[in-house]
């Protein structure tokens, strides 16, 4: 139990390094912090994970918690908590909101959530500080993140934007995205492949999703990797030009956000993780057949601040099909580059674990 507390602090300080870009935080402010989760981990973090009924059983005992962000690729979560999809797996869950990626990820190894959705890029970074998360599926949908750019430039493809930095060699365009997260990923990659890089901007890092659309609703920026409905509302509302997104990028399946557990909580609970994705499944399917009453579920938590048009509008440009089978070959893609830039040390190959939802999608598929 000391040792798995040395890993949330561990994990903690190594997640706000990087997705801060060196910036300090009052020290006095992340010792009280740190002390607060390392505290509650000593007395509850382990009892949350070893249950209190029998392990075999593979049923996890009490109510189950479900971090998240904001993304479209989670509204498969919350049709499916609101369609009472996860009530019908014998789950009391309830889904817990994070602003920070990594807060998401820390929250997980200590054990204050036992599910979490978060950019794929998390657990390798969690597994570079020695924490054994696993990835058990994508979180839901394709095309989810996307490349924007202010209405008022001559510019409406990467090709074109290659063109005005050239043009323009006295300028350096902002941009905003969020550190180790896949929003840098899809920039660092999309920039490589038509041959520019990120000294041909000025980079503007975020630690804070919904602060990133507000720089770019403000013209405080000039390019946005950013993801749906988030950027549909910008582009639909705010004149924004969508560039690219990760499908174009890593190759179609190649998820934003996937969902993760610790090792322990898998191996002791594959009932649970079962009936998880069953729910997710179908909430996704829910979406997909009827984005209408997907949007109508919706409304009842307020999960997104967009208008309802636009989140309806997003749901049906999505293509029609479920896909939680995360594309391995496009998330290693980003996941070397994130070496090449020194985010982890090596690229684990043991992270991604699928064979419960080869399990669950054999029974829809009958």
């Amino acid at each position: 139990m000391i040792e798995r507390g040395r890993h949330v602090l561990l994990l903690t300080i190594h997640i706000k390094e990087k997705m801060m870009n060196g910036k300090r935080i009052a020290v006095v402010a992340i010792i009280a912090i740190l002390a607060i989760g390392f505290v509650w981990f000593m007395f509850n973090g382990a009892d949350m994970r070893r249950g209190t009924t029998n392990p075999g059983a593979g049923v996890y005992p009490g109510k189950i918690k479900a971090g998240h962000l904001v993304a479209l690729d989670m509204a498969p979560l919350f049709v499916a908590k609101e369609a009472g999809y996860f009530k019908e797996e014998g789950l009391d869950l309830d889904t817990v909101f994070f602003s920070n990626p990594g807060d998401n990820n820390a929250a997980l190894t200590g054990g204050s959530i036992q599910f979490s959705t978060n950019p794929f890029t998390l657990p390798y970074l969690a597994a570079n500080s020695g924490i054994p998360m696993r990835i058990i599926s994508s979180a839901g949908g394709l095309g989810v993140m996307e490349v924007v750019i202010q209405g008022n430039y001559s510019v409406e493809n990467m090709d074109q934007l290659v063109k005005w930095v050239k043009a323009n060699p006295g300028k350096k365009l902002r941009v905003g995205t969020l550190k180790g997260d896949t929003l840098d990923m899809i920039l660092y990659k999309a920039f490589k492949d038509v041959g520019l890089s990120y000294d041909n901007f000025e980079m503007v890092w975020f630690n804070d999703l919904l602060a990133m659309v507000q720089s770019f609703q403000t013209k405080q920026i000039d390019i946005l990797s950013h993801i749906k409905p988030y950027t549909t509302d910008l582009v639909v509302n705010f004149g924004a030009k969508r560039l690219t997104d990760n499908s174009a990028v890593w190759g179609e399946g190649t998820p934003n956000c996937t969902v993760a557990v610790m090792e322990d909580f898998l191996e002791k609970y594959p009932v649970t993780v079962k009936g998880y994705l069953r729910a997710l499944h179908r909430g996704f399917q829910l979406i997909v057949d009827e984005p209408e009453k997907a949007v109508e579920l919706l409304s009842k938590g307020n999960y997104y601040k967009v208008d309802s048009k636009v989140l309806l509008y997003a749901f049906k440009n999505q293509p029609k099909k479920v896909v939680l089978k995360p594309n391995v070959e496009g998330m290693m893609i980003a996941i070397n580059d994130m070496a090449k830039q020194n985010y982890i040390k090596r690229p684990d190959q043991d992270i991604i674990r699928t064979s419960l939802l080869d399990e669950v999608e054999k029974s829809f598929n009958k």
